[in-house]
């Protein structure tokens, strides 16, 4: 089967032009778990950008994408639980094309069907900030994935970025106090509305803020930007046997010892780790049919802000710029 997709050859920066293309690809035989989607939405993630960049991780031609909303067209000989015609919810891996494309061959594990009673646009800008989340809180820090089961109190920094939307929704839901950063009035406003109890200034003395507040340590602190930055005061901030968490790589080591006599934990969460190493890639699928059911009983916001009509390299262009110009509260998704 033959899909149009937009993609790129070699990784480019954007301020050297558009080179976004659209391609032609013949999509991969089906193995016997693997579904055919016709694609209707995708988001746009800062991990699209950095890959765009390079270039690395996927194949070439470069077909970005690691969320979607689409329609089951075929079905590996294995597939029992969706049929032809459904309508599904779907996460990304780096081993195949990706969702910037009409049609894509995706593994059915990751994958949730999606009922019409939830928007395609607000569920399709919702799937790896909310892997990621989930896996952060649940599978790394060890929380109970069930409604007002935890308790304390958990630090997240960028509380307003895409995964600090969900995590904060996710953490509420959950249980938990979240105090979350922000400094402009449109990101303190949105982290407000994601569900924060308290916001704090992370341009200013995080620490002297927390005490102001009343909390001069934390079981749970999730680093969502500049991990190098923060790590050093969060080791301090850490209750003993706590957990510090990051997604965003540090481009120094990370003096780990600073934990050791805390009995502290430090969780990475990479959401490509499972499908990347195929390690328990069914939990992703059962994590995205968590969200359809939170989203269709409002127990948690999509973070959805910005929708872009069309399927063109030049759309595709124009969404990296917006991306990249770091300023973006919520999602942006591209509609066919």
């Amino acid at each position: 089967m033959i899909s149009r997709v937009i993609g790129f050859e070699k990784g480019f920066k954007l301020s050297s032009g558009n080179h976004f293309e659209t391609y032609e690809v013949m999509l991969p035989k089906l193995n016997k778990t693997d579904l055919v989607v016709k694609n209707m939405a995708t988001s746009i993630n800062p991990v699209d950008t950095k890959l765009r960049q390079t270039g690395k991780g996927t194949p070439q031609p470069h077909v970005l994408g690691f969320d979607s909303v689409g329609v089951v067209t075929q079905l590996g000989s294995e597939v029992k639980h969706l049929e032809v015609g459904d309508r599904v919810l779907l996460a990304g891996t780096t081993k195949r094309y990706g969702s910037y494309s009409e049609s894509q061959v995706v593994d059915s594990r990751i994958v949730a069907k999606l009922p019409h009673d939830v928007s395609a646009d607000e569920a399709a800008a919702m799937p790896l900030t909310f892997i990621t989340a989930y896996e952060m809180l649940f599978e790394k820090m060890d929380l109970v994935p069930k409604e007002n089961q935890n308790s304390g109190a958990i630090l997240i920094i960028n509380g307003a970025g895409g995964v600090g939307s969900v995590a904060t929704q996710l953490a509420k839901w959950a249980g938990l106090t979240v105090i979350t950063t922000a400094s402009r009035k449109e990101s303190k406003e949105w982290s407000e509305k994601m569900g924060a109890d308290h916001i704090i200034n992370h341009h200013k003395d995080l620490t002297k803020q927390l005490k102001k507040i009343g909390y001069h340590s934390l079981p749970y602190i999730l680093i969502l930007h500049s991990t190098d930055r923060y790590f050093e005061e969060m080791s301090e901030l850490l209750e003993p046997f706590g957990h510090l968490g990051s997604i965003v790589e540090s481009s120094k080591d990370l003096n780990l010892a600073k934990l050791k006599n805390k009995s502290g934990s430090f969780d990475w969460e990479y959401m490509f780790a499972k499908t990347d190493y195929n390690h328990n890639i069914a939990s992703q699928g059962a994590i995205l049919e968590l969200l359809v059911r939170l989203l269709q009983e409002k127990k948690i916001k999509s973070t959805l802000t910005k929708i872009i009509p069309g399927f063109t390299p030049e759309v595709f262009y124009q969404a990296h710029q917006i991306i990249e110009e770091d300023d973006m509260i919520g999602k942006l998704v591209v509609h066919f």
